[in-house]
């Protein structure tokens, strides 16, 4: 299986580019707040962490992507930073979110908000129900859509800044984000309109990137694990024959338990 999806900010342009090895005090002010940006986002500080250099970050960044651990912003690392991705932060193997929120209820309503003119609203509604049914395949979760009132997952698409303090960056760079079970928005799954969605392999398939999306709205973190479904970069993988990947089951099944035979 390829390593698959999840959906990033670009925060670097295409033409930054930096020797193989530059040193931090060779770095310019403009390309540190880059780095220092998408490190905040990506990999954020925490109270034990505060007192990590820039260098440490970096190669704690290296670590969750398997890369050569530099501390440098070498070619692969600026590449990898460049890739497409998941929104949310990343954290390592399969993880829950801090304090381990989850809903505490098998039964779960969803609403599509409004849709993409990109595909008609048929495939839509076929992706985002496949979508969900990929975790409730494997828990004893069963999710029910509905056509008006709050929904516990309410899915939509938006551009650039959209009302949830998590703005978008247009084409490329973050593909979609979602909230971790709770009230307000959480569980909700938010879509890039900037993107091109497709129901196959060209340009970004909506299935992948809500499946992933939807593993945030259940309590799943991102997964350092390259072939997981939570793994935060996105790839193309066919949608006809994916199957969920035994680090995503385990982290999904920790949470709401197995599904039984007789569901």
């Amino acid at each position: 299986m390829h390593y698959l999806l999840l959906c990033a900010a670009i925060l670097l342009p295409e033409s930054l580019a930096f020797p193989a090895h530059m040193k931090l005090e060779a770095w310019s002010s403009v390309d540190l707040e880059k780095v220092k940006a998408y490190l905040d986002k990506f990999f954020p500080l925490f109270p034990k962490t505060q007192n990590l250099s820039l260098e440490e970050r970096i190669k704690e960044m290296q670590r969750f992507f398997h890369l050569t651990v530099t501390g440098t912003l070498d070619k692969e690392t600026e590449e990898t930073m460049k890739l497409p991705r998941c929104g949310m932060p990343d954290i390592a193997e399969y993880q829950t979110f801090p304090g381990s929120p989850r809903w505490k209820k098998t039964h779960l309503t969803y609403r599509i908000v409004n849709y993409t003119p990109d595909l008609p609203r048929r495939k839509v509604d076929d992706a985002i129900k496949k979508a969900l049914m990929v975790w409730s395949d494997v828990t004893p979760l069963n999710f029910q859509r509905i056509q008006s009132g709050r929904a516990d997952i309410e899915i939509r698409f938006a551009r650039r800044a959209h009302g949830d303090g998590y703005p978008f960056d247009g084409k490329g760079g973050t593909l979609a984000h979602a909230f971790a079970p709770g009230e307000g928005l959480g569980g909700d799954a938010h879509f890039d309109e900037d993107e091109k969605w497709s129901d196959f392999s060209q340009e970004v398939n909506l299935f992948l990137v809500a499946a992933h999306e939807f593993g945030h709205s259940l309590g799943l973190a991102h997964s350092n694990v390259r072939g997981a479904l939570m793994y935060p970069i996105y790839s193309y993988e066919n949608p006809a024959t994916f199957k969920l990947p035994a680090d995503d089951r385990r982290g999904i099944q920790k949470l709401y338990g197995k599904r039984s035979s007789n569901s």
